[in-house]
């Protein structure tokens, strides 16, 4: 069996379960953040279990690096997005699509049209990295000198105005860690706003096309 495959066959076995370990990780990490009277026995648990999973995805990280039969320095160009979340496991969750294929190979059903696909994927991506970067922001910014973000409807207003790139200014982080996660989320909602909207004007100019041809010709 060549590397291709053996990673293919590795991917197809992983991904979900991966999937799901990384949305306990983000719930542990928001249990963590919000419930600030939790007691001490809980939170060492959900420490434990991020350490444990931040783990996991490492050795997965490392698994995926051998199977593909690249170096490393090749491996984490072409395999950007993986090299990201080992090292920002919050991001983890941003890995749909890979996840879809999976389960649409397991499931054997007519997938979706690109379009549909690329909004889906765009949607749901924009509210699992604006609830992990509400998350982040909080935690460096309340209790702050001087900032504004109180509480965490605070930071996820800010992360709306963020990600839609308003920028309204009433609520903005003062600390540097939350400045960085603001301007990591700025470019990710450039990113996924220019994906859906390119992706609904294309189906648009489509749609319109197709009905044209279909419309008999004047006489």
């Amino acid at each position: 069996m060549d590397d291709d495959s053996l990673y293919a066959n590795w991917e197809q076995r992983t991904e979900i379960p991966l999937f799901l370990a990384s949305l306990l990780f983000l719930g542990a990490y928001a249990l963590q953040v919000l419930a600030v009277d939790m007691p001490s026995t809980w939170r060492d648990l959900c420490a434990y279990t991020m350490i444990t999973l931040w783990a996991l995805f490492a050795a997965d990280y490392v698994v995926r690096w051998r199977l593909s039969g690249q170096g490393l320095p090749r491996f984490i160009r072409t395999h950007f997005l993986h090299s990201v979340v080992v090292v920002l496991p919050l991001l983890r969750p941003l890995r749909i699509v890979p996840l879809y294929d999976v389960v649409q190979r397991r499931q054997d059903k007519p997938r979706l049209s690109l379009h549909a696909r690329v909004i889906a994927y765009a949607s749901l991506s924009t509210v699992l990295l604006g609830f992990a970067g509400s998350l982040a922001i909080y935690q460096h910014e309340r209790g702050a000198p001087g900032s504004t973000i109180r509480t965490f409807g605070d930071s996820l207003w800010c992360t709306a105005a963020t990600l839609s790139t308003v920028g309204y200014g009433d609520v903005a982080p003062v600390t540097g860690g939350g400045r960085i996660i603001a301007t990591g989320m700025m470019m990710g909602g450039l990113a996924l706003l220019g994906a859906v909207t390119g992706s609904f004007s294309s189906w648009l100019l489509q749609t319109f096309a197709r009905g044209s041809d279909e419309r008999p010709p004047e006489s």
